[in-house]
């Protein structure tokens, strides 16, 4: 969930019981490190990636050396957490520094599998709660959340030089990149972002199950964060798909509207 995850592992922290807050403020401090290498470190980010990744692989092994990853060695021993999703995190930050376009709607979501997919993963082993059906339906929630955070920053991501909009489907409405940098959406443009969001819409639909396979506050977290994807995706509607010239943010009211959808089950 890159991004969209920071986002959310606040809300979804502030209702769990403190040994899981902990486990997961250890996780998020490990994220929000390699996010911060990927995307702003001055020098040879891969470089610096590979050197973390070296660091993690001690967590596993023996003593890291980094103050995040001793703080998340603890967390890792007591749950026996795999190392999988953790270095998918890393590999995601990897190829952003490689790979800026993304020709097809399969490719990105490769691409969300490394970048989004982890952080639901390991949340799960965190509760102890980790099947093969409850990842398949995280992975589906997150994959989601991660589009809706590409379409909320294309011009942000533009900047950046990284357009997270599959070819194939800028090519089938018509979408250039100089349309992306204009000020404001074109026509083509709103229904390209339509269309993405009504993919992001489907997953979300798909993995929102897995919030009723959980109880307590398990459930709400979960719950919070489809309703965060789902009131995402209804702000992006509300500016008639238009993320060029406004800034799709859903307010408190709306989030809690979805919260109690996802929870009584009615959507």
């Amino acid at each position: 969930m890159r991004q969209a995850g920071h986002e959310n592992f606040p809300v979804a922290m502030g209702i769990l019981r403190p040994d899981h807050r902990r486990h997961l403020l250890a996780v998020y401090g490990f994220a929000r490190l390699v996010d911060d290498i990927g995307d702003e470190a001055q020098g040879d980010r891969v470089a610096q990636l590979d050197a973390f990744e070296t660091d993690l692989r001690r967590v596993f092994t023996g003593e890291p050396r980094l103050e995040v990853l001793r703080r998340l060695q603890p967390s890792v021993r007591e749950l026996d957490l795999p190392i999988e999703p953790f270095l998918g995190l890393i590999e995601a930050n990897r190829q952003d520094q490689v790979v800026r376009r993304y020709a097809t709607y399969d490719d990105l979501v490769a691409y969300c599998a490394l970048s989004a997919d982890p952080v639901g993963r390991i949340v799960l082993h965190v509760f102890g709660r980790a099947t093969e059906e409850r990842i398949a339906r995280s992975d589906e929630i997150c994959t989601a959340l991660q589009i809706v955070e590409h379409l909320q920053d294309v011009a942000e991501d533009l900047d950046r030089d990284r357009i997270y909009l599959p070819r194939e489907d800028m090519d089938r409405f018509g979408v250039t990149e100089a349309d992306l940098a204009a000020p404001a959406a074109t026509p083509s443009v709103r229904r390209l972002i339509a269309y993405e969001a009504h993919r992001a819409t489907r997953l979300l639909r798909t993995g929102a199950p897995l919030a009723g396979t959980l109880r307590g506050r398990e459930r709400l977290a979960i719950a919070g964060f489809v309703a965060g994807g789902r009131a995402a995706l209804a702000a992006i509607g509300d500016v008639g798909f238009d993320v060029l010239a406004h800034r799709a943010k859903p307010g408190k009211a709306a989030l809690l509207r979805e919260l109690s959808g996802v929870l009584v089950r009615k959507r």
